[in-house]
């Protein structure tokens, strides 16, 4: 049975029904929308609004701080406190709006390639939007290089988004690739996945391991990462990265003292001024 389409005493066993609804719009700024009928358009709508509203970040982890993953705590950190979170917080609210709002939706789980085909941890999650009675592959939580809108599910199929390309792949053995098209290099993959569905357990595992294992790349220092049409914004430690869509790429240093104000005015994620003051004394200790 669709998770959408529950039963009557049916457990939530994603606690969608907690969710509100009408702050999560205003918060990606489609306060009023019509969302009556769920559609492609919609979905379209929803997905850019997400993924460039949020932030990728670690703040949490690198302040030593533990990281739930269930709809109430992505909830309060992302809508009601103005943050970003992981790969998993932010697709876990953005399952959660969609079904609130009739899409069919599947959460499943993949391996990051980021060019590369070495195994790594299957740590990464996406969601499959069925719509219309086709499906789409829906991602608003991997990141820089990530998609904008969603993208048809099908071996072969291919989009351009404001300028960066994307394809997505079925591999021999079943697996699925979303790779980047990137002038200079060729194809770029990004992750790899299966459509098997997970289970809430599975994401808790995963978020485990990228927050707390010292081999992820989120538990060494701070990583922020932000999708925007023109540009992609990747603040790693004090260094801070701009990327074009034709693959420009502009660095630029930043004081420790100056992360705070960059954090709100290019990442739209606003600290607490003790959290502020917190990443501000690491970020000076680990120059």
């Amino acid at each position: 049975m669709p998770e959408n389409q529950r039963a009557a005493g049916t457990p939530d066993r994603w606690d969608v029904g907690g969710l509100d609804v009408d702050a999560c719009l205003h918060r990606i700024g489609l306060a009023g929308i019509d969302c009556a009928v769920p559609s492609p358009e919609l979905l379209r709508v929803l997905h850019r609004a997400q993924v460039t509203t949020f932030s990728h970040e670690n703040i949490d982890v690198v302040l030593g701080r533990t990281v739930t993953v269930d709809v109430p705590s992505v909830q309060d950190k992302l809508v009601r406190r103005y943050r970003g979170g992981n790969c998993l917080e932010l697709n876990l609210l953005f399952a959660a709006l969609l079904q609130r709002l009739g899409f069919t939706v599947t959460r499943l789980a993949g391996r990051v390639r980021m060019g590369s085909d070495v195994p790594r941890p299957r740590t990464h999650v996406m969601l499959q939007a069925d719509v219309d009675g086709r499906p789409w592959l829906a991602d608003v939580g991997f990141g820089g290089p990530g998609l904008l809108d969603p993208l048809l599910f099908a071996d072969g199929a291919a989009a351009v988004q404001d300028g960066w390309a994307y394809g997505l792949r079925q591999m021999e053995d079943g697996q699925w690739v979303l790779h980047a098209d990137r002038d200079a290099e060729g194809t770029f993959d990004l992750y790899s996945f299966t459509r098997e569905p997970q289970h809430p357990v599975d994401y808790v595992v995963a978020n485990h391991y990228i927050t707390t294992h010292p081999r992820s790349p989120f538990t060494g220092r701070l990583i922020v990462q932000r999708s925007l049409p023109e540009q992609r914004l990747l603040l790693r430690g004090t260094t801070l990265v701009r990327t074009s869509p034709g693959g420009e790429e502009r660095a630029e240093k930043v004081s420790a003292a100056e992360v705070p104000r960059l954090l709100a005015d290019d990442f739209a994620i606003e600290l607490e001024d003790a959290d502020a003051d917190a990443l501000c004394a690491l970020l000076s200790r680990d120059g």
